[in-house]
């Protein structure tokens, strides 16, 4: 009889877990927050084992990071197919892109807001990992406004007393504020009232 036995082998890791830890995260803690979401919360929600969790994320840190990436990759799409439709002016196109998102946040009954916004406010002090990447995705943000508020500068459909660059990121701005106040209202108002002041008045020949 040969003496010699193979090496057990141990569970494979399950395909996909990485992926799943972070989309699990992206939903709590967008529905949480940064501080009331645990890492437990997060591997029993996927059906792994905490250690699973630490095979793919250094920290909880690191995780956030990752979980903003994903966040801005989804919202990205979004951005890119409105604020692209050469089917429509730029102006039409930027206010559908808003006109669409107030309709989602109606539809979610005006809570959550915006991921990178709450992380803003809750944990950029605290960490330059997460700042870095909210900064870097806030100005990807901010320059596709820019290109399309130039594009509306170029026939004339906003004026050029201020430069596309800045009303961009003074419109990214006024929305995150306009989502805080939503938050705390619990409704629409302020997100009426930033169309109506952005393309009644601000953004106009």
């Amino acid at each position: 009889m040969d003496s010699f036995s193979p090496p057990r082998r141990g569970p494979k890791p399950k395909v996909g877990t990485r992926d799943a830890l972070v989309q699990a995260g992206l939903a709590l803690l967008h529905a949480e927050g940064y501080a009331a979401t645990g890492i437990q919360g997060i591997v029993e929600s996927v059906g792994v084992p905490k250690g699973s969790f630490y095979n793919h994320f250094a920290s909880k840190e690191a995780f956030g990071a990752e979980v903003i990436d994903a966040y801005f990759d989804r919202a990205q799409g979004r951005l890119h197919a409105v604020l692209s439709d050469a089917d429509r002016a730029p102006l039409d196109r930027l206010k559908a892109y808003f006109d669409d998102l107030i309709e989602g946040l109606r539809a979610g009954g005006f809570t959550k807001g915006c991921l990178m916004g709450n992380f803003s406010a809750e944990i950029a002090d605290h960490s330059p990992l997460i700042r870095e990447h909210l900064t870097a995705h806030f100005d990807t943000w901010g320059g596709l406004f820019e290109a399309c508020i130039a594009e509306a500068q170029a026939v004339g459909a906003v004026g050029r007393q201020i430069p596309a660059a800045t009303l961009a990121r003074f419109l990214l701005s006024g929305w995150e504020g306009a989502l805080l106040r939503m938050r705390a209202e619990k409704s629409e108002a302020p997100l009426i009232e930033f169309t109506q002041v952005v393309f009644g008045r601000l953004l106009g020949p």
